[in-house]
């Protein structure tokens, strides 16, 4: 007697992909691992050709090129989107291995409810994500965020701030994607494009929830901090942000701006004040390679 083969479940995992093809292939290589096989893959390729010689995902693999500069995050994730045939959408960061449980654990939280699912997300030292680390030692060695909450032990927690968000993992039906536009392709560049989202899914009255059992592994890559290669792109985004909202975003990032002089501003301000743009020094000053968070 052979065991039937377990269906796929009806999730389109979606990337966007800008360099870090080794890491594209490690987030492959968890999809090929998963309990629950996705429907598809999407590649949103933010460069003129995608990368050679990619592992099997265990899954079907959409292609598509996504043109634009500075990069254009918005626009990749709503082309993917539309690109999709999975009635479940599972956005997940370049940078993460999936664990073997993650397709299905978000396929069990769209069955059991009507909402936005984030995944808890273990970022992993330098060097931790060579080819061929399984799921029990990228537990041993990742780190939880420590901005970020617990996730449960078991099923769903909601989450009254849908702005907990962050890009790295999140999942949500296609339909509820569809209600509220995607992605705001006005915000250029870095930053506030996924809060600006998370408002609009609460304002809809979509509530959101953690899921266990939804855990990816962030590869470690060098950060900035603060995040002054993306000065220009933060504050015109936060701003934006401000404007349709009447709160602000990215408030972490504003304060350290703050704190090393280059811009006048306050939670209860009604605009950012500019006093000075980071010189080229600075910005190679703030790179931290072996810092974890960012």
């Amino acid at each position: 007697m052979t065991d039937t083969p377990v269906p796929p479940a009806p999730a389109s995992v979606l990337t966007l992909v800008r360099g870090r093809s080794d890491r594209l292939r490690r987030l492959m290589g968890g999809l090929a691992r998963q309990s629950l096989s996705p429907r598809e893959l999407v590649i949103a390729w933010m460069q003129p050709e995608r990368a050679p010689d990619l592992p099997d995902p265990g899954c079907p693999v959409r292609h598509l090129h996504v043109p634009g500069e500075p990069m254009p995050l918005a626009a990749a994730r709503n082309r993917a989107a539309e690109a999709a045939s999975g009635d479940l959408l599972v956005f997940l960061d370049v940078d993460c291995i999936p664990s073997p449980g993650l397709v299905a654990a978000y396929a069990d939280a769209a069955r059991a409810e009507r909402g936005l699912f984030l995944g808890e997300v273990l970022y992993l030292p330098p060097d931790a994500a060579a080819d061929g680390l399984d799921p029990a030692t990228l537990d041993r060695l990742g780190r939880a965020h420590p901005a970020r909450p617990p996730v449960p032990a078991s099923g769903l927690r909601r989450e009254p701030d849908a702005g907990q968000l962050w890009g790295l993992s999140f999942a949500l039906r296609a339909e509820a994607w569809r209600a509220v536009g995607g992605m705001d392709e006005t915000y250029v560049g870095y930053g506030g494009e996924e809060t600006d989202l998370a408002a609009r899914l609460a304002e809809a009255g979509l509530p959101t929830f953690w899921v266990a059992g939804a855990r990816a592994y962030h590869q470690h890559h060098p950060v900035h901090v603060p995040p002054l290669q993306h000065f220009s792109a933060i504050l015109a985004n936060a701003s934006r942000f401000r404007a349709r909202h009447g709160r602000w975003c990215m408030t972490y990032w504003l304060d350290q701006f703050r704190a090393v002089g280059l811009i006048a501003w306050d939670a209860e301000a009604s605009a950012i004040r500019l006093l000075r743009s980071p010189s080229a020094d600075e910005i190679a000053a703030a790179l931290r390679p072996d810092a974890l968070f960012s």
